[in-house]
């Protein structure tokens, strides 16, 4: 039996009502009656839908389960990937209510008991059981069940048992496994980059070249060590490292020790044309009182400043050491040892501070932000509009206090002071490479957050190869994945080394009256009850969306240089879900080893091989490429000014859950998408055009020669015809001359009749025809031409033939030999002399020309 439709008796939409009505709980939730309707169990085992991904398998199911933000009825399943909501009745999949495990921040039971009116007009005391589910992604979304149903018991005991499994092994990106898409291994594309900005990029890695360490090449000023190949010096940086050519490797392990994690000053990007570098390390261990010196730490980063050569002469190269951390902050990690360098310790250098804040201000920032475009959006999780909400028309009434406090909240987040703050910082760092050619050392505390955000975006900034999409992704697995940026930690899921498996907030809320979609509109301050879980400064808790506001970084840029980017906003969206939702083993992990130890490149599918995939299917015209790049109008590095660093929110991603209208890219850009469909249409139209005007121009060339053999072979023929005819006309006076007559018959035959006393009576002598070789008349090839010549002796003896051949022909040279020996015209112990002719014969006719005059 099918599970009933409850949206069939809802009696009114759940948006129609009234704000204050429903806040009241005058209008229940419950007019479906879903007390008195009880849910049909089905069995897991059968669901089977074409959405499933490879060896995803469904947990749990819930039916009739209504989306409050959009009051949509449906289907809720748990698979041991997502989340997956489908429509009722289509089975279509509702992308609001499908989110994958990996990508859910939190999710909570709420009760919201509610006063309803019955058919009877006697009111009851009812309640919704809700379940609240909020997404790293920006989205909060809440489901409804049927009371009385324990679906939503189910629901959550699955998500209790697959959100957070004990085991990496138990990720869904190691049970899909690689499929088609797998990948080289990481190492080898971290190798080619590094040989292209050691100006190296003809030779290319191998799998080979690591094993038997082939692969430490070099410059004039840098070169690449194997010094880490077992992870002994530092566990979270890469196997290879670019160093100064003339520092040992046993100068590098000593320096190690004067940094926080061994993370020593590396280079991260050099421009092999002026020598200026961009290195990264984490803090120095100068201790609480600000006076430890490490003699061989000061050398290495001396020689990060090679010698800058100028018109003056070489000078030494200017020094910029880039704290990303407020001063005071650095000044406090003193305390445990930590802190920063001393200007006089490192020669012709200077320490500036970025003020960047820490990644729990950035997560609470994040959840600032998210609360915001919950409450305002037009989809809120409540299901109420923001237009209704505070009881009038915020945007467009005459509240504009609401309106105002509605901004002042956007600032409040501090997200896009954040943003700010790192497109600045980055700014200032390829500004001092790209014009002073400068040395610039970048590092924060640990040297894998908000340092590797500076180096990577300013990377971006003077690199133009990072603004391909093959580029983008070398500098993602360089400065992110291969320098040990902790995704595992900073999006909570497991990890070999144990760290990251911080539990997940889980909570159970009951109250009176309405409920509240975000913290922010609950009094309390706290969507979850105090007494479940304890507040958010005494758990600790590391996640936090360093990666997600360095791509918010890449977007602001993008809108800023529109021309300067292969890739779109919609490249950068679908990279970051696939990287929250953790279904390819690229981004798990904290660290190269670690990856390398759980074999995540041979075991599971690569990213960057799905999204390549999405992009081959359509060519040029996907939505990943960017339709206005163009390459030759930003060859050099981007400097914006500080003017232009004023971020906004990115609304392909912040607004794509609350406002999808207004997430959607621009009609200009749209239009432009389209024309550049059809422009591919018509360019793949016009190359197979060509193909076909070539293949006939080719054919027309054949059929052209062909006609100019034939007009040859006409001509020759016609020249041949002419000469037969003139020998015709020639054989025929010369039988004329002999007094014979000639009649050529219609048929083509010709007749000669000589008259003589001898003869009785008139004979004709028609040999066989021959027909011709080479030469033939215009007659048609049926005809043949033949002569049949009677000849009568009146005074020629009947004994010597020769004598009629000197009387009749006058072809006979003057000592008596025959001009015509193989015609054949004479025949002994015949009574008749019979001349026969062919063409043949005529072939070989070997006649002066003085003989015949000419006409």
């Amino acid at each position: 039996m099918a599970a009933p439709k409850p949206r069939t008796t809802r009696s009114r939409s759940h948006r129609d009502v009234p704000d204050l009505e429903k806040m009241d709980g005058a209008y229940s939730w419950d007019a479906l009656e879903w007390t008195k309707i009880e849910a049909v169990p089905r069995s897991v085992s059968r669901v089977n839908f074409d959405c499933l991904l490879q060896a995803e398998q469904v947990i749990a199911e819930g039916y009739g389960v209504v989306l409050v933000n959009t009051d949509e009825a449906g289907t809720l399943f748990v698979t041991n990937f997502r989340l997956l909501f489908l429509s009722e009745g289509t089975m279509d999949v509702i992308a609001l209510g499908t989110i994958p495990l990996a990508t859910i921040d939190k999710f909570n039971k709420i009760v919201v008991k509610t006063n309803s009116v019955s058919r009877q007009s006697e009111k009851s005391s009812s309640s919704r059981r809700l379940l609240q589910v909020i997404g790293k992604d920006m989205r909060i979304i809440v489901f409804g069940f049927r009371p009385r149903t324990k679906q939503r018991r189910k629901v959550y005991d699955a998500l209790l048992k697959c959100m957070k499994p004990a085991r990496i092994w138990d990720l869904y990106a190691f049970k899909s496994g690689p499929s088609k898409y797998s990948n080289t291994d990481p190492k080898v594309r971290l190798l080619n980059e590094y040989f292209r900005l050691l100006g190296k990029g003809s030779v290319r890695a191998s799998m080979g070249m690591i094993e038997d360490g082939s692969f430490t090449l070099s410059n004039e000023l840098w070169r690449i060590t194997d010094i880490n190949s077992s992870y002994t010096l530092c566990q979270t940086y890469p196997f290879a490292l670019v160093v100064p050519k003339h520092i040992s490797d046993a100068e590098i392990l000593q320096a190690s020790t004067f940094r926080a994690r061994c993370r020593l000053p590396v280079v991260s990007w050099c421009n092999p044309g002026t020598g200026a570098v961009l290195a990264r390390s984490s803090q120095p261990l100068v201790g609480l009182m600000m006076n430890m010196r490490s003699n061989t730490d000061e050398k290495l980063v001396a020689a990060l400043c090679s010698y800058l050569v100028s018109v003056q002469g070489p000078s030494r190269r200017k020094l910029y050491i880039a704290d990303a951390r407020p001063r005071k902050n650095a000044l406090a990690n003193g305390a445990m040892g930590g802190g920063s360098e001393s200007s006089s310790n490192y020669f012709q250098s200077e320490i500036v501070f970025f003020g960047i804040d820490n990644i729990h201000a950035m997560r609470e920032s994040l959840t600032r932000l998210r609360e915001y475009l919950d409450t305002h959006g037009e989809k809120s999780s409540d299901g109420m509009s923001s237009f209704l909400r505070h009881g009038g028309w915020t945007w467009g009434g005459g509240n504009l206090s609401s309106m105002s406090a509605s901004v002042s909240t956007l600032g409040d987040s501090g997200w896009l002071i954040h943003v700010q703050s790192v497109l600045a910082g980055s700014a200032w760092i390829a500004a001092r490479v790209a014009l002073e050619k400068a040395t610039v050392l970048v590092h924060c505390s640990d040297g894998w957050d908000r340092t590797t955000q500076l180096v990577s975006l300013a990377s971006l900034l003077l690199d133009p190869y990072y603004r391909t999409i093959a580029g983008f992704q070398a500098l993602v697995e360089k400065d992110w994945l291969a320098f040990g940026h902790p995704f595992s930690d900073r999006s909570g899921t497991p990890t070999i080394s144990g760290s990251g498996n911080m539990p997940y907030e889980l909570s159970r809320q009951s109250s009176t009256g309405s409920f509240s979609s975000s913290p922010m509109r609950q009094p309390s301050g706290s969507f979850t009850s105090p007494a479940s879980s304890p507040p958010p400064s005494q758990t600790s808790n590391n996640c936090s969306p360093i990666f997600l506001q360095w791509v918010d970084c890449v977007s602001q840029l993008l809108r800023m240089y529109p021309f300067a980017f292969e890739f779109s906003s919609a490249f950068l969206v679908d990279l970051l879900d696939c990287m929250l939702s953790c279904r390819f083993g690229n981004f798990l992990c904290n660290c190269e080893k670690e990856r390398q130890q759980c074999a995540v490149s041979e075991v599971c599918g690569c990213i960057w091989a799905y999204l390549a995939d999405l992009r081959a299917s359509e060519g040029i015209s996907h939505v990943h490429y960017n339709l206005f790049y163009d390459a030759t109008k930003h060859e050099g590095p981007l400097l914006p000014p500080a003017a232009a660093l004023a971020p906004t929110l990115w609304p392909q991603f912040h607004l794509r859950w609350a406002c999808p209208k207004e997430s959607q890219a621009g009609e200009l850009e749209v239009r432009c998408r389209k024309m550049a469909i059809k422009f591919s249409e018509m360019q793949k139209e016009k190359e197979i055009a060509e193909r076909k005007t070539q293949e006939m121009t080719a054919a027309m060339e054949s059929i052209k020669s062909e006609l100019q053999n034939e007009k040859q072979l006409s001509i020759s023929a016609r020249n041949i015809a002419k000469s037969a005819n003139k020998e015709c006309e020639a054989i025929k006076r010369a039988i004329q001359s002999l007094g014979c007559k000639v009649q050529v018959s219609s048929n083509g035959y010709c007749t000669v009749d000589i008259e003589g006393d001898l003869m009785k009576s008139n004979q004709k002598i028609r040999p066989a025809s021959r027909r011709a070789s080479h030469r033939s008349l215009p007659s048609s090839e049926d005809n043949d031409l033949s002569l049949s010549i009677t000849v009568t002796q009146d005074d020629v003896p009947n004994d010597s033939p020769s004598h009629v051949c000197e009387a009749l022909c006058p072809l006979r040279t003057h000592d008596k030999a025959c001009r015509w020996p193989d015609a054949g015209c004479a025949h002994l112990g015949s009574q008749f002399i019979g001349l026969k002719a062919n063409f043949d014969a005529f072939d070989q006719l070997s006649i002066y020309d003085g003989y015949f005059k000419p006409e």
